[in-house]
Formats: structure tokens, sequence, C-alpha cells
């Protein structure tokens, strides 16, 4: 079996309850670690077995059985960038903060390490989103598994964002922005804001504005298969779009299409995980927080 790893150089150690999982994985499997970050983990975890060094998707695609993203959310989102339409399925393990995406944490990793090689497990299938149009504007890795936003720029006015679903003209949104969210991103940015959670599987996508003018205008639910298109006006010379972490400025006369990417990321999800469960421990759902 063959792993990849990735994760992010920070000025923090990695946590030493981490060795135990990788003792067991290094035992039988080959750990193939991204190049730039191969230095920095083997400062912290130390590896009994083979290592390679891996510098991109083109050397992970076809040869790793699993992927483990090793931070939270925000480098999982990082890591699906990396893995692309591979279609290698992802475990986030979990040492940023609040981990909807990395939901196994460093104390329980060599719990599941057995389970890990043996594959027994279940993969979520993720729907992502992504830019159509402009083709150029994020260039090959113009997909999202989080949300797609348009957003001000260079100026604190308010923006109009023209929006069509389907060719049918929906609203003109007068806001600071708006996001077009995944079900996965819905426990993200979109919550925030006060749009709806959706369970990972619903067939849909969420348009939440940001902060809108009209008091009146709430967060809608559209079916995935919905095309979006958007025209942004404003003061400014320049807006801003972001897919997930990445970010481009784009002008005015700009039209954005977004819809729901070909190919879906593959999630390892242990049979014990829900969704469900996972919602209560992080929004404390059923939980007096009032002491």
């Amino acid at each position: 079996m063959k792993i990849a790893l990735y994760g992010r150089i920070t000025e923090k150690a990695l946590p030493a309850t981490l060795q135990p999982f990788f003792d067991l994985l290094s035992a039988e499997a080959t750990i193939m670690v991204e190049h730039s970050y191969l230095e920095y983990f083997t400062r912290f975890i130390k590896l009994g077995g083979k290592v390679e060094a891996i510098n991109d998707y083109n050397e992970i695609r076809g040869r790793a059985d699993v992927l483990l993203s090793l931070g939270g959310d925000g480098t999982l989102l990082e890591t699906i960038a990396f893995v692309q339409n591979s279609g290698i399925p992802v475990l986030g393990i979990n040492i940023g903060r609040l981990g909807f995406l990395a939901a196994v944490s460093p104390e329980e990793a060599a719990g599941y390490a057995s389970r890990l090689l043996k594959r027994e497990y279940a993969l979520d299938k993720r729907t992502l989103l992504r830019v159509d149009r402009p083709e150029e504007l994020f260039g090959d890795v113009n997909y999202a598994l989080n949300e797609f936003t348009v957003q001000r720029k260079e100026s604190s006015a308010m923006l109009t964002i023209n929006t069509w679903v389907n060719g049918e003209f929906l609203n003109a949104y007068w806001a600071d922005g708006l996001i077009i969210s995944t079900p996965t991103g819905s426990t993200a940015y979109s919550l925030s804001c006060g749009g709806p959670l959706m369970i990972p599987d619903a067939k849909s996508f969420v348009i939440t504005p940001l902060s809108p003018h009209n008091l009146n205008v709430c967060p809608l639910i559209i079916p995935d298969d919905s095309v979006i298109r958007l025209k942004v006006e404003g003061r400014s010379p320049q807006f801003l779009a972001t897919l997930d972490a990445r970010e481009r400025s784009f002008g005015p006369e700009t039209e954005l299409y977004i819809r729901r990417e070909d190919f879906k990321i593959s999630l390892i999800r242990f049979h014990e995980q829900h969704f469900f469960q996972t919602i209560r421990q992080k929004l404390h759902w059923g939980q007096d927080r009032r002491n």
C-alpha cells in the first residue's frame, strides 16, 4: 500500500501523539510525502519504513492508494487542489481548530491505522463546484469543495451582483458580496452569513448574500445541476473572486459562470462517524452552554 501525505509548514511542532499512528502505517506501507513538507515533518515524526518524496499531482495519480491531509480544514481544502481528479480518497487528520472536514484527532489516529491499511472505511463522495467561464481566471484548479464568492476589493461601496440561474434572471443583489456554496461548504462561510446547513450528499447549492442592503433578501437553495451566471457592478475597477482559499481579481465586464464539477472528491469516513455526530459536537447542539 502507498499512502501520500500533504500538510502545511508552520512554526508549531507536530503533536507527538501522531508518532504511534505513523509507526503502524510505515511498518506496512510506503509513505509518500510532498517534498517541501518532508524535512519539516521528519523533524517531529520518525518514519521507519520506505519513504518517497513527491512533487505534485502527477506523482500520486495512479500510485497512491490514500492521501492523508495533516492540518485543519484549510489544509484539507489545499489538499483537494493537490489531489485534483485522481480519485485518491482523502483522510483529514485534524491538528487545526474546528475540524469539520479533518475529523480524526491525533490522539484517535493510531486506533484507525489498521482499519486504514485494511481499507475498512466508507467513502463520502463530495460535490465540487467550478468556475466554467472565464476559463483563465483560476487556470487548471478552477474548482472548490466549499464555496465560490464574489466580494468587494478596492472600495467600501456595496456591489450590485446581477444573478441568473439557468438563464432566468434571479436578482440584482445589493450587498458586500455573494457566496455560492456546496453542501460541504454549508458548514463554512455560508453558515456564518446565515446560510442553511445541508447534509453532504444533498444535490443542491446555496446562494448566500453577504450583508445584503435589503434585509428581506435571504439565502436560496437551488439544484446542483443549475448553471449560475454573475455580472458584478460597482465603483471599483476590480472585484475579488475566491475558490475556497484561492483568490483572483476580475473587472466589471467579466461574466462568471459557475456550475457543478464533473468529478467528485472522496473523503474517508469510518463507519461510526456521521455528519449528524459532527455537527452535534462541533456546533454544540443539545448542550447547555450557559454555565
